[in-house]
């Protein structure tokens, strides 16, 4: 199973979980280490200081990536929908019945990629659909180039409608198929693991527990990851990528 699969809700509750238990290994581990060596400065702050730093450098690198990537989808809805409109306006310039034919594709499309947005469809299913469409709607701009081999008007309507073809393999490239690697994910919790134990082993050289502040560094930490995983998947979570633009388009072109 792959960590794209895990709800994101589990993954904030394993979160808070897991750090938890590393600091009470920690701390198990440190109370060991002082009663058999009578020692207090197995670790030093600097070396906890040095590993919550690295980990924080890694969230902090994580973050900004997740965080392009969903800046990079919103500014493609708005790419979509303008080469969608454009498409619609150039196909005025071709003989019916293949204007009517390509609008009433387009505004299909429309609502085609609306519902993908929005997880009314299963991901892998919508890009079959929006293939099949995009070879319908290309069959016509080829059939009015042949019928119009130098038409400097059929040229900028097949123009338009490759741009709407290229528009939706960004948006499935950045939207479904670029994450944050399974790699990263990794080394994020192998880091975060290591960094609360040698914290833990800290609090028992110091000899005093406080629960509140312990819950609250999971927390805390549970809550970044939370935000972090919530950016990188665009169909689940709290921060989705606004469709306005198409549900604007989707208006315009149903009321005409």
């Amino acid at each position: 199973m792959s960590f794209d699969s895990v709800p994101i809700l589990l993954v904030f509750v394993a979160t808070i979980g897991l750090v938890l238990f590393a600091l009470e290994m920690g701390v198990r581990i440190g109370r060991r280490r002082a009663r058999q060596q009578d020692a207090r400065s197995d670790v030093s702050g600097a070396m906890v200081g040095a590993s919550m730093g690295l980990l924080a450098f890694l969230l902090a690198f994580t973050f900004n990536s997740a965080a392009v990537r969903h800046d990079i989808r919103k500014n493609l809805v708005v790419e979509e929908a303008n080469a969608i409109e454009t498409t619609w306006l150039r196909a005025g310039f071709l003989p019916e019945p293949s204007r009517a034919d390509m609008r009433g594709l387009l505004r299909d499309y429309v609502d085609l990629r609306l519902k993908a947005a929005n997880g009314e469809l299963d991901i892998t299913q919508a890009i079959l659909r929006s293939n099949a469409m995009q070879d319908r709607m290309w069959a016509l701009a080829e059939e009015a180039g042949r019928k119009e081999p130098g038409s400097i008007t059929v040229g900028l309507f097949v123009q338009a409608l490759n741009e709407v073809i290229e528009d939706q393999v960004k948006r499935v490239t950045v939207g479904v198929r670029n994450r944050v690697p399974a790699t990263i994910w990794g080394t994020l919790y192998l880091l975060m693991v290591i960094a609360m134990g040698m914290m833990g082993v800290q609090v028992a050289q110091g000899g005093t527990r406080h629960w509140g502040i312990e819950l609250a560094l999971a927390l805390t930490f549970s809550t970044a990851l939370f935000l972090i995983v919530d950016l990188d998947r665009p169909q689940e979570g709290l921060i989705n990528v606004s469709q306005q633009a198409l549900v604007d388009l989707q208006t315009t072109l149903h009321a005409k």
